[in-house]
């Protein structure tokens, strides 16, 4: 280690670094939180090592040892983090060299801090997703029970925010549970991709010491290390892709926080928050604001904004490795607390919403929602389609001049736009029959909702992590 420059690096160097520029490079602060994984990763590598005849038994129970040790102290908030020394690897390798002694500095042999800042990347992410699914597996879970308990629900459907047809609850909820699925799927997609080893690419070309990378990658549970040195110091695809995963899924999340804020306004009162996922107002006494769906729709931002980050830190990178990718962390660690955080609220939150049925059934009568009910009634009767709609649209301005819904009409009142309309034509006008008649997979019925959401269960007990 130079006197010069006090770094592991400083053989070359004929003075110290600026103190500034060692604050603006060094990583420690954020990356600190990669210890666990170095300490992993280091064990492994040292196990490879006296495996392949390196490193002697002694000297690498003694490094295990000592990493052990290092690791108490990190968890006991005993351990001090020097910024001269950077980073979360070299705090940890100088630690256990004051341990252990000169043994401590044979741990880096076969290795450079840019394959192990990957590998460990790599370990977090990997962790981090597993945490991510189970949340996510249990946002679904509720999702499905919500929509099997409220399976006859009746709500307004909408297009352009104006009601169109009448589904049920359960319905509404399932097509969320939809969005999530896809997301379940690309996110154990992404874990495939993280879950490869980099470990042994050392500084970009390899190294000359007689590893074994298999040996290292099943230590660590990885499927396989990488194939390519210089590709795998270098890749942050898998950052990338899950940020891409995590943009999509927070895009889902504020789309149905828009529709909670929505459902529980004095204009919808479509449903009830219980009171811990909402606040007061401090002036307002009669406030409750629906703050947690919320904040989850704002939080949207700062994701894409973290893709965004990786996409343009990536874009001009030559190979291999580049100090740009120190810039990786700080995004891909909030993009993670960030995800981890809103489906811990909402996995929370869902099972608990309470429809307001008779707000929801009274919304569904308004706006004429059976309309092309009637006009599949008539086109049953034998009537063109096209005549069809314009004998609904004449229906529906009558009900507009009259106030009335298309249900609310005599049988007098409706056959004077059409006399094939008879008396049979109420059963389609209800909005209990309206829903009924979708009777089909994907359709809004009420044995179509029950019975998608038990396939719905059913993919989610199937779906493995890492399959």
């Amino acid at each position: 280690m130079s006197q010069a420059t006090n770094q592991s690096w400083g053989g070359r160097f004929s003075e110290p670094t600026d103190a500034f520029v060692a604050r603006f490079t060094a990583s420690v602060n954020f990356d600190q939180r990669l210890a666990p994984q170095d300490i992993q990763g280091s064990i492994a590598h040292a196990t490879m090592l006296a495996r392949v005849g390196v490193l002697t038994d002694d000297e690498r129970d003694a490094i295990i040892n000592g990493l052990n040790e290092i690791q108490g102290e990190i968890e006991r908030g005993e351990f001090n983090w020097s910024v001269p020394l950077e980073d979360v690897h070299m705090n940890i390798e100088a630690r256990l060299t004051e341990k252990i002694g000169i043994t401590g500095k044979k741990l880096h042999t076969g290795r450079s801090r840019n394959d192990q800042v990957a590998t460990d990347i790599r370990l977090f992410m990997r962790d981090e997703i597993d945490v991510i699914e189970v949340e996510l597996k249990r946002l679904r879970e509720g999702m499905i029970e919500l929509a099997d308990r409220e399976a006859e629900t009746i709500m307004p459907g909408f297009t352009h925010l104006q009601t169109a047809q009448p589904v049920t609850f359960g319905h509404h909820i399932l097509a969320w549970q939809e969005m999530l699925a896809r997301d379940h799927e690309r996110l154990l997609d992404c874990r495939k991709r993280v879950n490869v080893m980099p470990l042994g690419a050392a500084a970009l070309a390899g190294t000359t010491y007689p590893i074994d990378r298999h040996v290292t990658a099943e230590l660590l549970g990885f499927d396989r290390p990488t194939e390519n040195s210089l590709d795998a110091v270098s890749d942050r695809d898998f950052a990338i892709e899950f940020t891409s995963f995590a943009s999509i899924l927070l895009m889902h999340l504020s789309r149905m926080s828009e529709e909670l804020v929505l459902w529980t306004s004095a204009q919808f009162n479509f449903i009830d928050l219980p009171d811990r996922f909402c606040t007061g107002s401090s002036i307002m006494p009669q406030k409750k604001n629906p703050d947690v769906p919320e904040l989850v729709r704002g939080k949207t931002g700062r994701v894409y904004g973290h893709l965004m980050s990786l996409l343009t830190l990536m874009k001009s990178q030559p190979l291999a490795y580049n100090k740009d990718n120190q810039e990786d962390k700080e995004p891909l660690f909030d993009a993670v607390d960030t995800v981890r955080d809103c489906l811990k609220a909402f996995a929370d939150m869902v099972p608990a919403i309470e429809p307001k049925k008779a707000s929801m059934y009274e919304a569904a009568r308004r706006g004429f929602s059976t309309a092309t009910d009637l006009a599949d009634y008539l086109v049953r009767k034998g009537v063109a389609f096209r005549d069809a709609h314009e004998i609904v649209g004449q229906s529906v301005a009558y009900g507009l001049k009259t106030e009335k819904d298309l249900s609310e009409m005599s049988l007098d009142e409706l056959k004077q736009f059409s006399d094939t309309i008879e008396q049979d034509v109420f059963e389609v006008l209800t909005l209990e029959g309206s829903v009924a008649a979708r009777n089909h997979i994907g359709g809004t019925a009420p044995n179509q909702v029950r019975a998608a959401a038990q396939r719905a269960r059913e993919a989610l007990v199937a779906l493995k992590v890492g399959a």
